[in-house]
């Protein structure tokens, strides 16, 4: 089977959608905002076929789980991205040459942007809302994990593309409208095509594990915006704050384990090693394993930490998406910094202090697309960032990077105007 003429038919869903006004845009997203709360039985159904097939003990479970309130969330977050100002559009550059010629450069779309995701069902609405607003066709690669999530959401946002094309659209155009989000089969076989669609796709973006991603960087033929994975880092210096830091530190472990911008390992200075089992009591009423180097671990072992290891060379760089953090000792924040270069994925990394004179070093050293000071990774988001929705975290430097919505997925061209000037 080929997948062929799906890309064709999104390709020149993507020349309608770049016709349509912004306000038409955003009368969509509306109406599927809507539609999501509306049906959120039919979500919540066909969510409960793809739980039933994983262990709640994987630490994905938590990324696959759709609720009541998750949907609203999602829903009330399109409404959000509708009422953004519009990426699209915007003069970024103009001049008039000394022959006469007038430049422009303005903002324009991607056409058809890829993404290919595991399981994270809210992926395929957040990702909807930002192309459709930004006026991107999307081709959806979900993985099995959430088929039948994606597919009943696909299906309500198809339904509502169709009905607003039958009632607002020239009638030889409106059957396109439907195809400016197309979800492929969940196969491996899908996935190669998508990566090799020259032509068609203009840019793919992964959103997953160090593993997904690294396969499509290496696969694709179609250029690729790479979004990392989130091993994360939060040093606790000498001048930090114990009360502040307790609550940095549980709110970036145990918001939400699953996801990117959870803490995977507590970096504390050897000053501040006595302050350990308040920074990690609350961890331990929420039953977080912490592996920890030996003076960590003989800290917490004399305090009672209920949930204790020894680390591994292992622990350190390992993006955990569970309830395990590491923690090491640090002598000074040189190196923590050093530790922070060798095992960060230039995600999100945290520096809990007082001293401002610190915090500077260490947000101008850190190599990351988001350094925070005194305040938890968890708010790496694209939503958080006040961005409406997110389509990924890129972690590279060429192009977007950190949270990645309606200006990050548009590109421009420009506009040159003459009055038959010639090149001498």
């Amino acid at each position: 089977m080929t997948l062929t003429n799906t890309f064709k038919q999104v390709k020149r869903a993507s020349k309608l959608l770049a016709l349509l006004t912004d306000e038409q845009r955003n009368d969509v997203l509306r109406l599927v905002s809507n539609a999501i709360v509306a049906n959120k039985e039919r979500i919540l159904k066909a969510n409960e076929a793809d739980l039933a097939l994983m262990s709640k003990d994987n630490p994905l479970y938590d990324r696959l789980q759709l609720t009541d309130s998750r949907l609203e969330a999602i829903a009330q977050d399109m409404q959000n991205v509708s009422l953004l100002p519009s990426p699209l559009g915007h003069v970024t550059r103009q001049k008039t040459l000394p022959n006469g010629l007038r430049l422009c450069r303005v903002s324009v779309p991607f056409g058809v942007i890829g993404i290919i995701y595991e399981a994270r069902p809210n992926v395929t609405f957040d990702v909807f809302s930002l192309c459709f607003k930004s006026g991107n066709a999307c081709v959806l690669k979900g993985g099995k994990d959430a088929d039948n999530s994606n597919r009943e959401e696909v299906a309500i946002i198809h339904e509502v593309l169709q009905e607003y094309a039958a009632s607002h659209l020239d009638p030889n155009q409106s059957h396109l409208l439907k195809d400016v989000v197309s979800l492929l089969p969940a196969t491996h076989e899908a996935t190669g095509e998508m990566l090799g669609a020259v032509g068609y796709i203009d840019v793919c973006i992964p959103r997953g594990g160090r593993k997904l991603i690294d396969f499509v960087r290496d696969t694709a033929r179609i250029p690729v915006i790479e979004t990392g994975a989130g091993v994360v880092n939060t040093y606790f210096d000498k001048d930090g704050d114990p009360q502040m830091g307790r609550a940095i530190i549980t709110n970036a472990k145990t918001r939400r384990v699953s996801v990117c911008n959870a803490l995977d390992c507590l970096l504390i200075h050897r000053e501040r090693i006595g302050s350990l089992p308040e920074l990690c009591r609350q961890l331990g009423e929420k039953h977080v394993v912490i592996y920890a180097d030996d003076e960590a671990y003989r800290v917490l072992q004399g305090n009672g930490y209920p949930y204790l290891e020894h680390a591994t060379d292992d622990s350190f760089g390992t993006e955990f998406m569970d309830y395990k953090m590491a923690v090491k000792t640090v002598g000074s924040l040189d190196e923590a910094l050093d530790h922070i270069d060798r095992y960060g994925s230039g995600h999100s990394e945290c520096i809990i202090t007082r001293d401002e004179k610190a915090a500077r070093v260490f947000q101008a050293h850190v190599d990351a697309a988001c350094v925070y000071w005194n305040a938890p990774t968890s708010f790496t988001d694209g939503a958080q960032f006040g961005l409406g929705a997110e389509i990924g975290i890129s972690t590279q430097k060429l192009g977007p990077r950190g949270p990645m919505a309606l200006d990050e997925i548009c590109t421009y061209k420009w506009l040159i105007e003459g009055e038959g000037q010639t090149r001498p």
